[in-house]
């Protein structure tokens, strides 16, 4: 049922974002750095954490995980896009579409269940120090991050599934760069209405249920802040949590943005600049945000450079 009427020889064509003006060319070649400061940062923190055993503690684990759902989401997007632009083709699979809907979907909602652990641990930690290495032990570390990546594959995996069902007859021109689930729906020929409604309920489960998550716990590590004696602890746990609130901000803004809205007020070039924010320059960010203001992963990379693991 799920392919009736289409086959995988089937293309589509990815219009891409930039065109071949100088200004484009240019911002083109400032997607390639940004990518590529990317992936060199979001690699280098996965492999700082796993080879410092100073590191080895629930926040990092969790970092690490974020870093890796970066690191997948950005390769999931630029290379294909990249590859377009440079050889002029700009046709992608029905397979090879399906593979980006599911990897994109998947990382976008393990990264939201995700950060609500990570938004947990920071609550325990603040509220509850002496509890800490009770509420937040290895083996529920790795259960609620083996579970934030299980939900994220659900996602994907009934997204990709609702979407590949209908069948494509139209221009099969896709505006945008990569194969978003929003911008693929206008090219069926049926009633995708159903489907829409799922995609909502969906972005429900996966942004609002977080970010209740996120605002509870941070309410509740505002108050045990401002409560503290010592003036040192307030600046470190301030530090701590405003590098965490910067990645939700960016994150969960951008994304509730783009699939919080009816789908009558997306426009193709708004939803362009949007996705690349949250899909390129967000991944780029995030391993900028927490090494910058983090001690322990500044003092942790000299420690290995100076060891020559790096």
């Amino acid at each position: 049922m799920v392919w009736r009427n289409q086959t995988f020889n089937l293309d589509f064509i990815l219009l891409g974002i930039f065109d071949y003006r100088p200004t484009h060319i240019f911002l083109f070649s400032l997607v390639l750095g940004i990518f590529t400061v990317a992936f060199m940062g979001n690699t280098l923190m996965v492999l700082l954490i796993y080879l410092d055993t100073q590191l080895h503690t629930p926040m990092y684990l969790l970092l690490s995980q974020l870093s890796l759902m970066d690191l997948m989401l950005i390769s999931t997007t630029v290379p294909k896009m990249a590859f377009n632009y440079l050889s002029g083709r700009k046709s992608i699979s029905l397979a090879g579409c399906g593979i980006q809907i599911f990897f994109y979907v998947s990382l976008l909602g393990a990264e939201c269940f995700l950060l609500a652990v990570m938004a947990y641990d920071r609550y325990v930690a603040i509220c509850h120090p002496l509890r800490y290495t009770i509420l937040m032990n290895q083996k529920f570390c790795v259960f609620m991050t083996v579970a934030s990546w299980i939900l994220g594959s659900l996602d994907g995996i009934i997204v990709l599934v609702a979407a590949l069902s209908f069948p494509y007859c139209s221009s099969l021109e896709i505006h945008h760069f990569f194969c978003d689930v929003a911008a693929l729906l206008p090219l069926s020929c049926t009633d995708t209405s159903e489907f829409e409604n799922l995609l909502f309920i969906c972005c429900v489960v996966m942004l609002v249920l977080p970010v209740s998550v996120i605002i509870g716990s941070y309410s509740r590590v505002l108050q045990a802040v401002i409560g503290m004696d010592s003036k040192e602890s307030r600046c470190k746990a301030f530090t701590i949590c405003s590098s965490h609130l910067s990645v939700v901000g960016l994150y969960y803004g951008a994304a509730m943005f783009m699939y919080m809205r009816p789908a009558s007020n997306h426009t193709p070039d708004q939803d362009k600049v949007v996705s690349a924010f949250y899909t390129i320059l967000t991944p780029m960010l995030n391993p900028l945000i927490y090494s910058l203001r983090n001690k322990e992963v500044s003092k942790g990379f000299q420690k290995l450079l100076r060891k020559g693991k790096l």
